[in-house]
Protein backbone atom coordinates (compact mmCIF):
# COMPACT_ATOMS: atom_id res chain seq x y z
CA UNK A 1 0.00 0.00 0.00
CA UNK A 2 1.18 3.58 -1.04
CA UNK A 3 -0.08 6.11 1.19
CA UNK A 4 -0.05 9.70 -0.43
CA UNK A 5 -0.81 13.35 1.87
CA UNK A 6 -2.56 16.27 0.29
CA UNK A 7 -2.64 19.23 2.15
CA UNK A 8 -4.86 22.45 1.98
CA UNK A 9 -7.51 25.18 2.81
CA UNK A 10 -10.41 23.76 0.83
CA UNK A 11 -12.53 26.58 1.57
CA UNK A 12 -15.23 26.39 -1.36
CA UNK A 13 -14.61 23.56 -3.14
CA UNK A 14 -14.21 23.85 -6.99
CA UNK A 15 -12.90 21.76 -9.98
CA UNK A 16 -9.47 22.86 -9.13
CA UNK A 17 -9.79 21.05 -5.66
CA UNK A 18 -10.77 18.01 -7.24
CA UNK A 19 -8.33 17.82 -9.83
CA UNK A 20 -5.46 18.30 -7.29
CA UNK A 21 -7.19 15.18 -5.21
CA UNK A 22 -7.86 13.07 -8.06
CA UNK A 23 -3.70 13.70 -9.28
CA UNK A 24 -2.52 13.12 -5.52
CA UNK A 25 -4.72 10.00 -5.75
CA UNK A 26 -3.03 8.50 -8.56
CA UNK A 27 0.44 8.78 -6.47
CA UNK A 28 -0.57 5.93 -4.61
CA UNK A 29 -3.47 3.60 -3.20
CA UNK A 30 -4.87 5.75 -0.06
CA UNK A 31 -5.08 9.52 0.08
CA UNK A 32 -4.95 11.40 3.44
CA UNK A 33 -5.51 15.02 3.13
CA UNK A 34 -4.66 17.66 5.73
CA UNK A 35 -7.13 20.71 5.87
CA UNK A 36 -5.59 23.79 6.79
CA UNK A 37 -7.37 24.97 10.57
CA UNK A 38 -7.94 28.73 9.57
CA UNK A 39 -5.84 30.13 12.47
CA UNK A 40 -2.70 28.73 10.62
CA UNK A 41 -4.09 30.37 7.94
CA UNK A 42 -1.42 33.59 7.25
CA UNK A 43 -0.49 33.55 3.41
CA UNK A 44 -4.04 34.47 2.04
CA UNK A 45 -7.32 35.68 3.21
CA UNK A 46 -8.64 33.28 6.31
CA UNK A 47 -11.38 30.71 5.00
CA UNK A 48 -15.11 31.60 4.80
CA UNK A 49 -16.57 27.88 5.76
CA UNK A 50 -15.71 26.69 9.19
CA UNK A 51 -13.00 24.10 9.52
CA UNK A 52 -15.19 20.77 10.94
CA UNK A 53 -17.14 22.13 7.68
CA UNK A 54 -14.63 21.84 5.38
CA UNK A 55 -13.26 18.85 6.61
CA UNK A 56 -16.12 16.87 6.23
CA UNK A 57 -16.80 17.90 2.54
CA UNK A 58 -12.90 17.37 1.22
CA UNK A 59 -13.63 13.72 3.09
CA UNK A 60 -17.04 13.23 1.28
CA UNK A 61 -14.76 13.30 -2.36
CA UNK A 62 -14.45 10.46 -3.83
CA UNK A 63 -10.26 10.28 -4.29
CA UNK A 64 -9.93 11.24 -0.49
CA UNK A 65 -9.59 7.69 1.90
CA UNK A 66 -9.48 10.54 5.13
CA UNK A 67 -9.73 13.85 5.93
CA UNK A 68 -7.96 15.50 9.20
CA UNK A 69 -7.41 19.17 10.52
CA UNK A 70 -3.90 20.21 11.02
CA UNK A 71 -2.46 20.71 13.43
CA UNK A 72 -2.78 23.97 15.45
CA UNK A 73 0.85 24.55 16.31
CA UNK A 74 3.04 21.95 13.70
CA UNK A 75 1.97 21.05 10.42
CA UNK A 76 4.25 18.07 10.71
CA UNK A 77 2.45 16.63 13.48
CA UNK A 78 -0.31 14.85 11.53
CA UNK A 79 2.28 13.73 8.74
CA UNK A 80 4.42 12.10 11.25
CA UNK A 81 0.98 10.33 12.25
CA UNK A 82 0.11 9.12 8.98
CA UNK A 83 3.24 8.42 7.89
CA UNK A 84 3.06 8.74 4.14
CA UNK A 85 5.23 7.56 1.38
CA UNK A 86 4.42 10.55 -0.56
CA UNK A 87 3.35 13.82 -0.02
CA UNK A 88 1.87 16.02 -3.14
CA UNK A 89 1.31 19.71 -3.15
CA UNK A 90 -0.83 21.75 -4.99
CA UNK A 91 0.62 23.43 -8.14
CA UNK A 92 -0.07 26.67 -6.65
CA UNK A 93 0.64 26.24 -3.45
CA UNK A 94 3.33 28.31 -1.51
CA UNK A 95 5.77 25.34 -0.12
CA UNK A 96 9.05 24.85 -1.28
CA UNK A 97 9.80 21.19 -2.26
CA UNK A 98 13.48 21.37 -1.28
CA UNK A 99 12.57 22.96 2.44
CA UNK A 100 9.58 20.40 2.92
CA UNK A 101 11.89 17.55 2.24
CA UNK A 102 14.50 18.55 4.41
CA UNK A 103 12.10 19.20 7.16
CA UNK A 104 10.78 15.46 6.82
CA UNK A 105 14.14 13.91 6.53
CA UNK A 106 15.32 16.22 9.76
CA UNK A 107 12.04 14.49 11.61
CA UNK A 108 12.92 10.84 10.15
CA UNK A 109 9.95 10.76 7.84
CA UNK A 110 10.96 8.49 4.90
CA UNK A 111 8.89 9.96 1.47
CA UNK A 112 8.87 11.86 -1.44
CA UNK A 113 7.68 15.31 -2.42
CA UNK A 114 5.85 15.75 -5.69
CA UNK A 115 3.68 19.00 -7.19
CA UNK A 116 0.69 18.62 -8.97
CA UNK A 117 -0.27 20.04 -12.06
CA UNK A 118 -2.53 22.54 -12.90
CA UNK A 119 -5.88 22.22 -14.10
CA UNK A 120 -6.12 24.13 -17.56
CA UNK A 121 -9.11 25.46 -18.78
CA UNK A 122 -10.27 26.79 -22.07
CA UNK A 123 -13.60 27.66 -20.59
CA UNK A 124 -13.27 30.96 -19.52
CA UNK A 125 -16.87 30.80 -17.27
CA UNK A 126 -14.93 27.83 -15.33
CA UNK A 127 -14.03 28.86 -11.93
CA UNK A 128 -10.70 27.16 -10.67
CA UNK A 129 -9.96 29.07 -7.30
CA UNK A 130 -11.97 30.05 -4.40
CA UNK A 131 -10.73 33.69 -4.82
CA UNK A 132 -12.71 34.13 -8.37
CA UNK A 133 -15.43 32.50 -7.26
CA UNK A 134 -15.60 34.90 -4.36
CA UNK A 135 -15.14 37.31 -7.12
CA UNK A 136 -17.83 36.73 -9.37
CA UNK A 137 -20.55 36.55 -6.00
CA UNK A 138 -19.27 40.22 -5.31
CA UNK A 139 -19.43 41.24 -8.78
CA UNK A 140 -23.25 39.70 -9.48
CA UNK A 141 -24.64 39.88 -5.94
CA UNK A 142 -23.00 43.27 -4.29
Amino acid sequence: MTRVVAQGTFDILHPGHLHYLREAASFGSELHVIVARRENITHKDPPIVPDRQRQAMVEALDPVDEARLGHTEDIFVPIERIDPDVIVLGHDQHHDEAAIADALATRGIDCTVERASALESADDERLLSTGQIIDRILEQRC
